[in-house]
């Protein structure tokens, strides 16, 4: 349906022609400005609800046991396997994880691992190159989000996140009584003000988003998909760095990019050197760096996007040398 509007709103109301470079930036930016809105209200109104009615202690404790290290964050990353959300949309989740207190470690490896793997692109990646490489990929991205999760906790950065979030952590939280008060009233009386409280935390991004939006959208309607396989297709030693920088400006999700690595591929790209695209694609864009900006300071961003694409790099050669 949402595609549907942004057809009938750019092609038919507006009159631009899907062939236009125009028209297919704008359509992209309606559609995407839609489906990742009202994903953030959605995903914050769930948060909302779980942070009313269950007990956030319980959690935080068992992904922060010590004798679970190491297995919290592999658990926060199977997490963000298994829940269908982009980078962008990852943030609600991420917001919830902080405020509920649970280690920032533990949250960037959900925030690495979810936009890398979903249902939608594994089934795809497996009906394009089968459920070798498939599984090859879902290990790869699972190992990679607990491996960073379990440095990037070490380094105590909590110190690096935004002003907006200190806030955010430094409003009392909820005593267990107040929470038992909570859950003890009617949904329909509770959920007003679960409401409200996920469309501030939307309003308190939408300018980012907007933006990282705008940028995705310019790539999609004025870059041509043959210039990243003219690009790619060589066996040097910069194919893989290469992929990785040109795919920062891009902005879609895993499916999205699954197609685009198979004409890759078809067009003579090293199979490690397109995975490492798609990985850079999903997990390092310039629209999520720009969106995480409302909950990171710049210095954080730079650790985070310097430690995964480092990641990223050499995922990318191993690939070439085993595929």
């Amino acid at each position: 349906m949402l595609q549907q509007f942004a057809d009938w709103l750019i092609y038919d109301m507006c009159g631009l022609s899907a062939e236009t470079h125009l028209g297919q930036a704008l359509n992209f930016f309606i559609y995407d400005t839609t489906k990742i809105l009202l994903l953030l209200f959605l995903i914050s109104s769930l948060m909302g609800i779980i942070n009313a009615y269950m007990p956030v202690e319980r959690l935080r404790g068992f992904l922060s046991s010590k004798r679970l290290f190491g297995m919290q964050y592999l658990q926060a990353a199977l997490f963000g396997a298994i829940t269908p959300f982009c980078s962008c949309s990852s943030i609600p989740l991420f917001i919830g994880f902080v405020r509920g207190g649970i280690p920032l470690g533990v949250t960037l490896s959900f925030l690495i691992t979810s936009p890398l793997i979903n249902e939608v692109a594994v089934a795809m990646f497996a009906a394009t190159f089968g459920w070798r490489i498939t599984l090859i990929y879902i290990a790869s991205g699972l190992v990679l989000g607990t491996v960073l999760g379990i440095v990037l906790g070490q380094l105590r950065l909590e110190r690096y996140l935004s002003p907006w979030i200190q806030q955010l952590l430094q409003s009392p939280p909820l005593s267990s009584d107040t929470t038992a008060d909570a859950a003890s009233l009617p949904f329909l009386k509770r959920l007003p003000a679960i409401l409200l409280d996920a469309w501030r935390i939307v309003r308190g991004v939408l300018v980012y988003v907007l933006i990282g939006i705008a940028i995705g959208a310019a790539i999609h309607g004025y870059v041509p998909e043959d210039f990243f396989a003219d690009h790619l297709s060589t066996d040097s030693w910069y194919a893989v760095p290469l992929a990785v920088v040109l795919a920062v400006p891009m902005y879609a999700n895993a499916a999205g990019v699954v197609p685009i690595v198979q004409v890759l591929v078809s067009k003579g790209v090293a199979l490690g050197t397109a995975m490492a695209f798609m990985m850079a694609v999903v997990g390092l864009s310039l629209p999520e760096a720009t969106m995480l900006k409302k909950v990171m300071s710049w210095r954080l961003i730079g650790i985070f996007f310097g430690s995964v694409t480092l990641a990223i790099l050499l995922l990318g050669y191993f690939f070439n040398l085993v595929l």
